[in-house]
């Protein structure tokens, strides 16, 4: 299955722990609370997407049950987007509170 055209994963390679963040000249670059402020727009159209994901299996689902629509297809690929959306999203979210662990663990 290709993921790929999901729109709640599109932007956040920066966020990926698997691809490099920024080059060390572009991190110089940019100030310290502008990626900050970058990386949490991110993380909240992440969760944004994601809800609308997850509402948008919701409509599919009442519409099936109610009659109004015979597309099992619909639905399915409606539950799938959600699902996948919201893996990615726990992900996400793991690995910032695992960064967050190991940050606090170290001693200065």
């Amino acid at each position: 299955m290709d993921i790929s055209s999901l729109a709640a994963v599109s932007g956040l390679e920066r966020v990926s722990r698997y691809e490099p963040m920024q080059s060390l000249e572009d991190m110089k670059k940019t100030k310290g609370t502008e990626s900050f402020d970058n990386l949490l727009n991110s993380a909240l159209n992440l969760i944004k997407q994601t809800e609308d994901y997850s509402n948008k299996s919701e409509v599919e689902k009442i519409k099936y049950a109610a009659g109004e629509s015979d597309s099992m297809h619909d639905l399915l690929i409606a539950q799938q987007k959600a699902s996948v959306s919201l893996q990615y999203t726990v992900a996400v979210k793991n690995t910032a509170v695992e960064a967050y662990k190991t940050l606090m663990n170290m001693q200065f």
